[in-house]
């Protein structure tokens, strides 16, 4: 995947470029070496996220059209320009503003030991929308040298700078936690036990078994913790366990069938409405050429 000239120690990635008849186009790397780093260089007209969370950040800048996204109870639109900033673990959807152009636009999803080893900290970020030409550009430049350096060197200077930027101009110190500690108890509990048996048809009275609380209790704590009422958070868990195996090689059908969906068409349309692409697109391909589409 090296060409001539570029640095013989850099990195091992993959990735998956994804075009359909409405002129709808993605690419998503995985950087392996680098902590598995994701990236996404994308163009949508129609597609719609599903209220999904991510495990790490989303930062990313948009650089054509707008896009429209619920975050924290709050809808927000994105112009151009502008830099889109999402903390792990909370709730968000995505679309166009305009639908028949849609929006264009780079995202990184650094991880949180990754986030934390190079800032030194845990960022939490106020605004999910940030106007900041100088950021925007060095964001988008990121994006287009993680795809494609020159050598470990460049990719390093400029993921190391956008990041303490985005953070020494927008970061808190953190969220608010929650009230009593029985619910951030039960709650935990409630979690640890979904991620366990992601693959089984799972009930709420199961759940309030594991939680102590009754069932309207315990839905209205997990969401206001968590950000996802228990059943979307399932189906977060079974994505992520499904990216995972799709990397490792596994057939759509049996990954399907070990993540808990009925069958593989159904496993199709929730993985896309999640990721962006399908989980035939997200199979790791060879190494790209270029940053671009």
């Amino acid at each position: 995947m090296r060409r001539d000239g570029q640095d013989q120690s850099y990195t091992r990635y993959s990735v998956i470029v994804y075009i359909n008849d409405m002129g709808e186009q993605s690419k998503f790397w995985h950087i392996h070496d680098y902590d598995d780093l994701e990236m996404l260089h994308a163009h949508y007209i129609t597609h719609s996220f599903d209220r999904h969370i991510h495990e790490g950040y989303a930062i990313g800048v948009i650089e054509q059209g707008a896009e429209a996204f619920y975050y924290r109870g709050k809808n927000h639109v994105a112009p151009a320009g502008s830099v889109v900033v999402i903390d792990p673990g909370e709730i968000h959807t995505g679309h166009a503003v305009v639908r028949d152009t849609g929006w264009t636009y780079r995202m990184l999803y650094p991880g949180l030991p990754l986030v934390e080893k190079i800032t030194h900290q845990i960022p939490i970020f106020e605004n999910p929308v940030v106007h900041d030409t100088t950021l925007a550009v060095l964001l988008q430049k990121t994006h287009q040298v993680m795809g494609n350096p020159d050598t470990t060197l460049e990719r390093d200077s400029y993921f190391h700078a956008a990041l303490h930027l985005l953070t020494q101009r927008y970061a808190v110190n953190r969220l608010p936690m929650p009230r009593y500690p029985t619910e951030r108890q039960a709650v935990r509990r409630v979690r640890a036990y979904l991620e366990d048996h992601y693959a089984e048809n799972i009930t709420l009275d199961e759940l309030t078994l594991v939680a102590g609380l009754t069932p309207s209790h315990l839905v209205r704590t997990f969401k206001q913790q968590i950000g996802l009422p228990p059943h979307q958070y399932l189906m977060h868990v079974r994505i992520e366990r499904a990216k995972d195996l799709l990397k490792s090689g596994r057939a759509l059908v049996q990954v399907a069938l070990e993540t808990g969906f009925t069958d593989q068409s159904h496993f199709t349309r929730r993985f896309k409405r999640v990721v962006g692409v399908t989980p035939g697109h997200f199979v790791t391909l060879p190494t790209p050429k270029g940053g671009g589409f």
